[in-house]
């Protein structure tokens, strides 16, 4: 007989913080100086996930259309800002190019999905669209960030090759070729890693989430699939968008490579 779901408490959580004053002492042990990073990471995943409940209440009692787009527009935001931190050099322009590419991918998946896959009535319901697309931005996010940063990190460290490339006769695409799929390979091996291990060596939060919340274990593999294929999708769309669009950004108008990559 399945056991229904456990609510926590407040306490039970503190329990849970012990983990992470063991890995503080540890830190602490070894001299790494990581205890305060562990603390401020801890009372932010507390706030945050505590501001992220008040903000799920709210909308899923509005349940409306209304509520969902700022919402979701606001998630998207966040995640465009955080891609755009962890560049090292920066591009003019490519703070829309990655957002645009984000924002494409995420959303036409996400309503894909919620709508077509999944059947959602309507497509925008708050319990299953917003946590859909917190996952496909938060992938994304990954996919997106790791791909520009190594095609730019990629054109200044070989200027000197591509500039070479350019005077044998190369169009800028072809100077850039081997770099972008060099970039895109990267962006996408976390996700294909993470698809190759899955259910033998991890069980991801979506399905363990589900199956502590008492949920049948085919449904919570069925829904697992679908998740995984969908992350998939988007970073890889997302990723094609943003290298695709900073190889005609990293060139001026007479089809040199630029001058004001600059390191943040």
């Amino acid at each position: 007989m399945n056991q229904g779901p456990i609510d926590l408490t407040i306490w039970q959580v503190v329990m849970a913080a012990g983990f992470v004053i063991v890995a503080g002492i540890v830190s602490m042990a070894m001299r790494l100086g990581m205890g305060r990073s562990l603390l401020v990471a801890s009372l932010r995943t507390a706030g945050q996930l505590g501001l992220a409940a008040l903000a799920l209440d709210f909308v899923f009692n509005l349940s409306t259309l209304w509520a969902v787009g700022p919402l979701a527009v606001l998630m998207l935001a966040l995640a465009g800002r955080e891609a755009l931190r962890r560049q090292k050099f920066k591009l003019p322009g490519s703070s829309l190019d990655t957002i645009g590419s984000m924002a494409l991918s995420s959303f036409v998946v996400a309503i894909t999905v919620t709508g077509v896959v999944v059947g959602a009535k309507p497509w925008w319901s708050p319990p299953v669209f917003i946590p859909l697309l917190g996952m496909i931005l938060g992938n994304a996010l990954n996919g997106v960030s790791i791909s520009l940063d190594r095609f730019l990190s990629g054109c200044v460290e070989q200027r000197a090759r591509i500039e070479a490339k350019l005077l044998l006769g190369a169009t800028p695409n072809e100077a850039t070729l081997d770099l972008a799929r060099e970039a895109l390979r990267l962006g996408l091996t976390p996700m294909i890693n993470a698809m190759s291990i899955v259910g033998i060596v991890s069980l991801p939060g979506m399905m363990t989430g589900q199956l502590l919340a008492g949920a049948d274990p085919t449904q919570a593999v069925l829904y697992q699939i679908v998740v995984m294929y969908m992350l998939a999708a988007t970073v890889a769309l997302g990723s094609f968008m943003v290298v695709g669009l900073a190889r005609r950004r990293v060139f001026d108008a007479d089809e040199a490579l630029r001058r004001d990559l600059k390191r943040k």
